[in-house]
């Protein structure tokens, strides 16, 4: 059934509908009503939530229950994710699943609470230190959010390795009709790994910490052969584009930025104007095959974020072409706003 949901508060239910049993956080706008929600729904599932002393101690909290095997999430905003950096490397290199939600607010620095797309690079080159990657989903409505919690807890104990949902504070704050269905639920796989008491079995130990000769180098190349492996589980949508369609302008965009790409897309098409939207919904692993594909068929690209330049870099890599930037960093577009610079930019 479906009902009307702020975002904030539909990802922290369904969360609880993955199976997420433990939640630690600090408060931060525009995510704070995440950890509000969970710190009355958590005792009633029989959940465990925590309102910790900081970020710093909010990641390494998730990191304790992950490592006995508990679905576990935080969810922050970007300063606060930036504090969380050192522990979400080191859920990636003890190989332990979390759910990380980043409501992007402006920055750099304390920046503002204005919604914005500037937490890219954070989320998809690492963030933190050495060599490692996190899966990252941007969903671009509330009910996609709601959808992709699910995946993301899925993926996480799957691959063992953290998944951030990226959003920012439109989606968070935003109302919207919302369904959450119990058949999306995953039930966890056995966590032989998981440090639950050594009764009936040997001690073993979970860690990050390689000193052996060639250790270190052996695991590094392990979790990059995983994240390899990720690429399967990419996701991206292509809207108003048809099959082997010849486009005078593709734009890519991901989020709120390609949410409202939509409305001036829909205009121009009616139009008679051939232009397409790529969305990625995963930004990493990206759909590069797609996206590269999709170049070939585009006389123009267009990227659009709400950042100075960040996924531009990716597109340029993938498709080696020279690509038009619209930007708008700690604000939101209209429509209207981007239908005049697409209009602009196909020549009409």
């Amino acid at each position: 059934m479906k009902r009307l949901w702020k975002g904030c508060d539909a990802i922290a239910e369904a969360a609880i509908q993955a199976g997420c049993r433990f939640f630690a956080g600090y408060p931060i706008t525009p995510q704070s009503q995440i950890l509000e929600y969970m710190s009355w729904r958590m005792p009633e599932v029989g959940g465990v939530f925590i309102q910790s002393e900081s970020e710093l101690a909010a990641i390494n909290i998730v990191m304790g229950a992950s490592i006995a095997g508990v679905r576990a999430m935080t969810a922050s905003s970007s300063p606060g994710i930036s504090l969380m950096q050192e522990g979400i490397s080191y859920l990636a290199g003890m190989e332990l699943p979390a759910v990380i939600v980043n409501v992007n607010r402006g920055g750099p620095g304390l920046g503002g609470i204005q919604p914005n797309q500037g937490d890219y690079f954070q989320s998809t080159k690492g963030g933190g230190h050495g060599d490692y990657r996190t899966f990252v989903f941007a969903p671009h409505t509330v009910q996609e959010s709601v959808r992709l919690v699910f995946e993301a807890f899925r993926i996480a104990d799957e691959y063992r390795n953290p998944v951030i949902i990226h959003i920012d504070g439109i989606i968070a704050q935003m109302m919207e009709s919302v369904e959450i269905d119990p058949s999306w639920y995953v039930p966890p796989p056995e966590k032989k790994w998981a440090l639950t008491g050594c009764a009936g079995r040997e001690p073993q130990i979970i860690k990050s910490l390689y000193l052996g000769p060639g250790e270190l180098t052996d695991h590094d190349w392990k979790l990059a052969k995983k994240y390899e492996s990720m690429k399967k589980e990419v996701k991206w949508e292509e809207y108003a584009i048809g099959e082997d369609e010849e486009l005078e302008l593709l734009v890519v965009a991901f989020g709120t930025a390609a949410r409202v790409a939509k409305g001036a897309i829909k205009e121009l098409k009616s139009e008679g104007v051939k232009i397409g939207l790529f969305r990625p919904i995963t930004l990493f692993p990206y759909p590069e095959e797609p996206l590269r594909s999709l170049s070939n068929r585009s006389k123009r690209i267009v990227v659009v974020e709400m950042n100075t330049g960040q996924m531009l870099e990716d597109v340029e890599r993938i498709t080696r072409r020279d690509l038009y930037f619209i930007g708008k960093p700690s604000d939101v577009f209209y429509p209207d706003e981007l239908y005049g610079k697409f209009k602009n930019l196909v020549g009409v």
